[in-house]
């Protein structure tokens, strides 16, 4: 240990061991009170989506008790509104699963014939195996759903606890920050409040960009599905649209079903390949156009600073970790970039270090200019 400047300097196996027990405490809390921490986490997150609308109606002169209460009630009838349109979709989707079990035995059998004649060997046991996994997904379906809109229902009544929380979070919203600054010396308020509000303004546009580009992109994969022929166009659609509330996974994962639907319950190979068409026009148009435009200027995260979180996330908290993990990496890198101590935490979330490297129009153009010269 180093005294210098007036300043005490700790060996660097000293800070690194400090480091890795905060995160390792942080881990520890943030698993075991998971169920306690999870519902505050995703309450203060349906509040910054829902405050621009009681923000308006205050500014309408309604009292801040009144607006509150009317923009939860607004966005718990959108949230159940569209449990509802799932759970009734499912349910057609269900009665059709006879069908369709018929259905996909004859697509496996027409598969593996092409690939037997194809390769010349036979695939007996790997046809079998297929089609009793298949056999067992389809006849399991009902007893799956049944459990999974079961637990999410009674999850749904037994947290209602959740609107009390974004009440409160809008209601004491200044007092929250009145707090904030009575921990902060006051010659450094004007910076507190300035990081407070950037905050504030991150996790806003954060979430309801995301809730436009869901939206839009519910369309998009609706109409795509329609224009296919696909079955339940209206029910796949949404599910790969409210996949995308989790960024870079998100239009993997929501694609996965319409492409199983597609290969095992249509009657042609051609509507595999035009989901397999439409899923790449989705991903480039969300990954270039939408998302970049909508939500990625206000987070500025680096790609693998993402997936990284997304990964940590999912691995604690799940699917609900999964969507919050974004928000709340993008909160560390402004208050990295914006407090002395943590300037390189904001250096390695944020974009920039790697300029010089990255694929921009410019240089593509240059690139263009170039092979013209040299023809």
């Amino acid at each position: 240990m180093k005294r210098s400047r007036g300043k005490i300097q700790f060996p660097l196996l000293f800070n690194v061991t400090i480091a890795l027990l905060f995160i390792w405490l942080t881990f520890y809390i943030l698993s075991e009170f998971k169920n306690y921490l999870r519902p505050i986490v995703l309450g203060a997150l349906f509040a910054y989506f829902i405050f621009p609308v009681t923000s308006y109606l205050e500014k309408k002169r309604l009292p801040r008790i009144l607006a509150n209460i009317m923009g939860i009630i607004l966005g718990l009838a959108m949230v159940y509104g569209v449990l509802l349109f799932i759970y009734k979709e499912s349910a057609l989707f269900l009665t059709n699963v006879p069908e369709m079990r018929y259905q996909a035995s004859q697509n496996i059998n027409t598969i593996f014939n092409s690939l037997e004649n194809m390769l010349g060997v036979t695939s007996g046991e790997i046809k079998n195996s297929v089609s009793g996994m298949i056999e067992t997904v389809l006849s399991n379906s009902a007893n799956v759903a049944n459990t999974a809109f079961g637990i999410t229902f009674n999850t749904l009544f037994t947290i209602f606890v959740m609107p009390v929380y974004v009440f409160f979070l809008l209601y004491y919203r200044n007092k929250f920050k009145a707090f904030v600054l009575m921990l902060i010396p006051a010659e450094n308020h004007d910076k507190a409040e300035r990081i407070i509000e950037e905050v504030n303004s991150v996790a806003i546009h954060y979430i309801t960009g995301v809730f436009f580009v869901v939206t839009i992109l519910f369309i998009i994969n609706s109409l795509g599905f329609l224009i296919i022929g696909l079955r339940f166009a209206l029910l796949l659609g949404l599910f790969a649209a409210l996949m995308n509330f989790i960024p870079y996974y998100g239009t993997i994962i929501g694609y996965l079903f319409p492409f199983f639907i597609a290969v095992f319950t249509m009657d042609s190979p051609e509507y595999a390949f035009l989901v397999v068409l439409q899923f790449i026009i989705v991903q480039f148009t969300e990954n270039n156009i939408l998302t970049p435009n909508i939500v990625g200027a206000h987070v500025n995260i680096n790609p693998f600073m993402i997936i990284l979180a997304i990964t940590f996330g999912g691995f604690i908290w799940g699917m609900p970790g999964m969507f919050i993990a974004v928000p709340m990496v993008a909160v560390l890198r402004v208050l990295g970039e914006n407090i002395e101590r943590l300037k390189p935490l904001g250096f390695l979330l944020g974009k920039m270090g790697a300029e010089e490297h990255a694929v921009t129009l410019d240089k593509i153009k240059r690139v263009f200019k170039r092979s013209r010269r040299s023809n």
